[in-house]
């Protein structure tokens, strides 16, 4: 099978070039699948079942340490004819979709790894939240991919060019598409995105109609899709991440619902995604303006005269303190972890033989 399965599924020349001059005794192939601490992985033969070594295990920080859906690993076999594969490294990835982990705990929650396009899926039924797609669009730009914004359910929506309108209001510079996968409206748009070798990763929340899409672009029904409800809302159908070759070229990751939607240390992304109301900033009386009650504010007088809405400045600030908060979380779980790793260094150096 040689190469060609993994340059269907993205395989870079400085992602080959880097294997064979850091691992050139080992495989390399891409994680497909994740469970519990199992990964399916396509290798240049076929598929495989493997597992990551206990030197990658002890060195561990956090799970972005563990391999991800998209990632690209280092491996000992090709075939589990001898046993599981061992994952003896994970290669340098060119970006990751990232979110905090659902709960209380701080945990980065790697979604996707080495993605080129993100399609954000939100229905034009009773899903629409421009809110919500501000915190998906920032999201997005923290994680540096490009995103991609489909309106989904179109048939259901008799208001398709206002919101429309909207969303344009708050997707500065992002493609948007309006489809539908029962009438196939858009998706003849949404095809012209997939190109051989790129990953496109579908998010969204539950019900929005993720899996009936990822359907369409495969060609047959390879996930389990239902009806909606009585209540106009679609059913969570997808439970886990995985990573799956387009027939036509290009591969997709669908991704569970996301009930919760939390970000980093994303002020980088918030500032992309609000960059209207960073460009107004920039002509404030005072560099330092907090947009609130200050003479000369370019931001209040743009609410005033109507340019901008005074919920989407409210939705700013919301996320820069959420971003700013999690910034600090981030350092201070960093060094949570690294005091962990003195920690375990000086319990091995005691347990060392006396003659040592």
């Amino acid at each position: 099978m040689g190469n060609h399965i993994l340059n269907e599924l993205g395989l870079s020349e400085e992602m080959m070039k880097n294997h064979q001059e850091k691992y050139p005794d080992f495989f390399l192939g891409r994680v497909l699948i994740e469970h519990k601490g199992l990964y399916r992985i396509a290798s240049e033969n076929g598929e495989v079942l493997g597992k990551i070594s206990g030197k990658l295990q002890y060195e561990a920080a956090g799970r972005q340490d563990y391999p991800a859906v998209g990632d690209w690993v280092v491996l000992d076999r090709t075939d589990s004819q001898r046993g599981d594969a061992i994952i003896q490294a994970i290669m340098p990835r060119k970006n990751k979709f990232s979110r905090k982990a659902a709960g209380k705990k701080f945990d980065e929650q790697i979604v996707a790894a080495n993605v080129d396009l993100l399609f954000i899926c939100m229905s034009l039924n009773n899903n629409f939240n421009l809110r919500r797609l501000e915190r998906y669009i920032s999201l997005a730009w923290e994680c540096m991919t490009v995103p991609v914004i489909l309106l989904t359910k179109s048939d259901l929506c008799d208001d398709i060019d206002e919101k429309y309108h909207e969303v344009m209001n708050v997707a500065l510079g992002i493609d948007v598409l309006i489809v539908s996968a029962l009438t196939k409206n858009g998706l003849d748009d949404i095809k012209q995105y997939i190109q051989p070798g790129r990953t496109i990763a579908f998010i969204g929340s539950s019900g929005v109609g993720k899996s009936t899409l990822v359907n369409e672009l495969l060609g047959y029904n390879r996930l389990e899709v239902q009806d909606i409800g009585s209540d106009d809302k679609g059913r969570h159908t997808t439970t886990h991440r995985e990573l799956m070759i387009i027939p036509s070229g290009g591969v997709l990751i669908d991704t569970p619902g996301m009930r919760e939607i939390h970000l980093l240390d994303g002020e980088e992304g918030v500032d992309q995604s609000f960059s209207d109301i960073e460009e107004l900033a920039k002509h404030c009386k005072f560099s330092d303006c907090s947009h609130e009650k200050e003479p000369g504010c370019a931001v209040i007088a743009a609410i005033e005269g109507g340019q901008l809405p005074y919920k989407r400045l409210q939705s700013y600030f919301k996320l820069k303190r959420e971003a700013e908060f999690m910034e600090r979380k981030l350092d201070k779980n960093a060094e949570l972890n690294y005091r962990k790793q003195i920690k375990k260094f000086h319990k091995s150096i005691r347990n060392l033989p006396k003659k040592y």
